[in-house]
């Protein structure tokens, strides 16, 4: 064991007592770095006596007098009545001042730790939410003691909190003081402090102890872990294994080679040697020794007068362990409260192994210092130069090698193969390939020739068909191989659109390359040309008896164009047609165009026109069509020069009035058609926007126009 020591001191605030300065020794037992670390706190009491030691037995310890390891189950208990100052929090989670005993520490944001108790399944420890008062985390008696003797209270601890946990850097550190008193709890025997044990990242058991010596007299103490840290976020740990021992000298115990034990093989026994026993004098000032042995290190069994420092053994042949008790004391040595024990001093006798089974080439011997057979000899170096199909076999009863195997038979062969035996496979090779079979045509027959090693071929091409028509040819077809007729009479069709105007008569003449060639239309007609008044499908066959033209004539009559609706859109007016064809749109008769929608038109009553550009037909509709500018340029270019009125002729009654932005009559005119200039008395107005007021029998009109110069 490794030990590692850390000085820590501690200074008191000043007080109207002295000073009484002890140093206090704290060993720290780490599970994960296998160290012991002895803290020194020199601490300054206000009183005049100090206390025992505070740290590990530093020899050895006997058995444990006292052990608490809280148990195991799933189901969280309560300590017995007196045992702690804490409250039990019943099934609730234990918040600050609360304890359970359980098997479980995941509450808040605590580590989820298994207890510190070796091989126990589902071990229960002591789980306190540390109060912001002091309090007893845990108190116990142990009665039964022996007087002058010394002893060693442990425990291990647990921080809960993790260092990065919800408390962060505010994180307070566990803090938890042992005391031993005296029986009527007035005297404190010895005490001292685990000092802060800070957080971690993971669960971090350590034991930490408590060394004292009983006085004369003196057989049962009280023990205590008190609170020594202060509350608030942390400060809450959980505590298991506590254990009360008692402590002694650390003891080796050694032969006369000065060796601590001794390995034998069953070839060396009986064995005798002399053992003492060699201890460090830290803790006992006389030594009282009784030897024992043991043959399986668990029963262990007295050695009658032999009570001194050394003892003498002999006609040992099979392992056995020896030890020793030892007490400070004649009177404790048979008291097991009170003793300690040395390190065990093991014999161990090794059987020896009964003779090996050898091969014939081998000779064994044994070897004490080994406790085994020593087998020497190897076996005859295997036979070289060997045939390939020749196989070396051991005889165990001549000790020899035997050759077996023949050359394998060689195989029989094609005209066109050569066999070689090949030593590395131990095989015959055969090489050579049948000459490749001839390119043949679909009506040939290849035959191999094993006497000329060869390919015969023989077979003839079928004969060509003939009597063909004019449009058919012939191909030789390789993969049926046979003749092909090839080709379809050839004809040719043809569609042509005609349109004509309604009750008028239309010639369907046929136009053909082919030469003197005949016609037979579908209504019986074998003319070249036949007139139609119909719409309708019409067909002809044309022919020369080798080529043929079958014309389709698609005869449809032009429609009259049909006015579906005339709007007005601002100053335009869009023509909307019930049928689609090639047509032509006027505002007067005269005028025509191919759009349907003119624009920038006056307000008037317009003769709508629209005419098929195919046929002479003519549809007119009388149209009104009335807006009101949204602006005017007076500009003298002839587009929008003024702002115009021009439907009086088409109401009983209508009124005209212009104002300017701030409401000015700047023109105004009834019951006619008026073409305002944009000038008041004679002045152009600038550029803005103006205000109209109109009313048409009755119906009244306002808005605003922008004038633009």
């Amino acid at each position: 064991m490794y030990y590692t020591k850390v000085d820590l001191v501690v200074f008191s605030s000043k007080s109207q007592y002295y000073y009484t300065n002890i140093s206090i020794y704290l060993y720290v037992r780490n599970t994960f770095l296998n160290l012991k670390v002895v803290i020194i706190f020199c601490i300054s009491f206000f009183s005049k006596e100090g206390h025992g030691q505070l740290g590990f037995c530093q020899g050895n310890s006997g058995d444990p007098i006292f052990t608490d390891t809280f148990g195991a189950g799933i189901q969280d208990i309560s300590l017995p009545a007196g045992t702690t100052t804490y409250t039990y929090a019943n099934g609730q989670n234990p918040n600050d001042g609360l304890y359970t005993v359980s098997s479980n520490s995941n509450y808040f944001d605590w580590f989820d730790a298994e207890d510190h108790t070796p091989n126990d399944t589902n071990g229960r420890m002591l789980i306190v939410n540390s109060s912001f008062n002091a309090g007893e985390f845990y108190r116990t008696t142990i009665a039964g003691l022996c007087e002058n003797t010394t002893y060693e209270f442990s425990s291990w601890l647990l921080n809960l909190s993790p260092s990065n946990g919800f408390c962060g850097a505010g994180l307070i550190p566990v803090n938890v003081k042992f005391e031993i008193w005296d029986s009527t709890d007035t005297n404190l025997l010895a005490s001292g402090t685990t000092g802060n044990i800070f957080g971690t990242t993971a669960p971090d058991w350590n034991q930490y102890a408590l060394v004292f010596q009983s006085t004369p007299g003196q057989t049962s103490v009280i023990l205590k872990m008190i609170n020594n840290g202060v509350g608030g976020c942390g400060n809450d740990l959980a505590i298991d294994d506590i254990v009360f021992k008692s402590c002694g000298d650390a003891i080796d115990v050694n032969d006369q080679n000065n060796s601590n034990s001794i390995t034998l093989c069953s070839t060396q026994v009986p064995y005798s040697d002399t053992l003492t026993a060699i201890p460090d004098n830290v803790v006992f000032s006389n030594h009282f020794y009784q030897w024992q042995m043991s043959t399986d290190d668990i029963n262990w069994l007295d050695i009658t007068g032999e009570t001194n420092a050394t003892i003498s053994i002999s006609g040992v042949t099979t392992t056995t362990s020896y030890r020793a008790k030892v007490a400070e004391f004649a009177s404790n040595l048979n008291n097991s409260d009170c003793i300690t024990f040395s390190d065990v001093y093991q014999i161990i006798v090794n059987q020896a192994p009964a003779f090996p089974t050898i091969e014939c080439w081998e000779s064994a011997t044994f070897d004490d210092a080994s406790c085994s057979w020593i087998i020497t000899g190897t076996q005859p170096e295997v036979p070289t130069n060997l045939e390939c199909w020749e196989i070396p076999t051991f005889n165990n009863t001549t000790c020899l090698w035997e050759i077996s195997g023949s050359q394998p038979v060689q195989p029989s062969i094609e005209c066109w193969e050569v066999a070689v035996f090949n030593n590395t496979t131990c095989s015959w090779d055969v090489t050579g390939t049948q000459p490749m079979q001839p390119s043949i045509e679909c009506w040939e027959v290849a035959t191999f020739n094993n006497i000329t090693c060869s390919w015969d071929v023989t077979g003839t091409q079928p004969e060509a068909p003939t009597n063909l028509e004019c449009w058919e040819t012939t191909e030789f077809n390789e993969n049926s191989c046979e003749w092909d007729i090839l080709g379809t009479q050839p004809i040719e069709y043809i569609d042509e659109s005609i349109r004509f105007c309604r009750n008028e008569e239309i010639p369907l003449i046929v136009a053909t390359s082919i030469v003197n060639p005949s016609y037979q239309w579908d209504s019986g007609q074998v003319s070249q040309s036949i007139l139609v008044d119909n719409a309708g499908t019409y067909v002809v066959e044309v022919t020369d008896g080798c080529l043929t033209e079958v014309i389709t004539f698609n005869v449809t009559e032009i429609e009259d164009p049909v006015i579906e609706t005339v709007n007005s859109n601002g100053s335009s007016i869009i023509i909307t047609l019930l049928n689609e064809g090639d047509y032509s749109y006027a505002l007067d008769g005269i005028n025509y165009q191919n759009s349907n929608v003119f624009s920038n038109i006056l307000s008037g009553v317009y003769t709508i026109s629209v005419k098929s550009n195919e046929c002479d037909t003519i549809v007119t509709q009388a149209y009104f069509h009335f807006f009101i500018q949204k602006y005017m340029t007076p500009n003298n270019d002839g587009k929008n020069d003024y702002f115009s009125l021009n439907v009086a002729q088409f109401f009983s009654s209508s009124e005209l009035s212009i104002f300017d932005r701030y409401g000015k009559l700047l023109f105004s005119a009834k019951n006619r058609n008026v073409n305002w200039d944009g000038t008041f008395n004679g002045t152009e107005m600038p550029t803005s926007d103006y205000w109209y007021r109109i009313v048409l029998d009755g119906k009244v009109f306002i808005g605003h126009f922008a004038l633009k110069r």
